[in-house]
């Protein structure tokens, strides 16, 4: 069965959807181990990188590559045998990240999404979530009297 071509409009927004996507997918894992590293520093004083793999879930080798790539892209200082430390920038992305996170979340409590799975589904829609789509969820947010945590 022959497909209908798509509309220029269509096949416009089509494509940005795939190009947003792939950008959100090469700065996921930056930005969950940014946001886990201030979280984790928050709670503990320190972020050390056997509590990244543990609490991601991975090796400690796969911690340790993305810490090392983190490094060299300017986003966290690391000392041999010390804790990781945010720089500016990789502060201000964990910032952004916990925001997004926190927005999706709260939404998705407000439109009735149980505790559990709204955490769960929070964490991979923080990542590909438009800022327009964002601000549409906060307004929801506030229309349901739900307050941000």
């Amino acid at each position: 069965m022959a497909s209908r071509p798509l509309r220029l409009t269509q096949l416009d927004t089509q494509i940005a959807g795939f190009h947003q996507a792939r950008r959100a997918n090469s700065r996921e894992s930056a930005e969950d181990y940014l946001e886990l590293i201030a979280d984790l520093i928050s709670t503990l004083g320190e972020a050390r990188l056997t509590d990244l793999a543990q609490r991601l879930g991975v090796s400690h080798a796969t911690a340790a590559k993305t810490v090392q790539r983190l490094s060299r892209d300017g986003y966290v200082r690391t000392l041999p045998y010390r804790s990781i430390f945010l720089t500016e920038e990789g502060a201000a992305i964990a910032a952004d990240a916990k925001r997004r996170h926190e927005v999706v979340r709260d939404f998705l409590l407000a439109i009735g999404v149980d505790d559990a799975t709204a955490a769960i589904d929070a964490e991979g829609i923080e990542h590909h979530v438009s800022a327009a789509t964002l601000a549409a969820f906060e307004r929801v947010i506030a229309r349901t009297g739900r307050k941000r945590r």
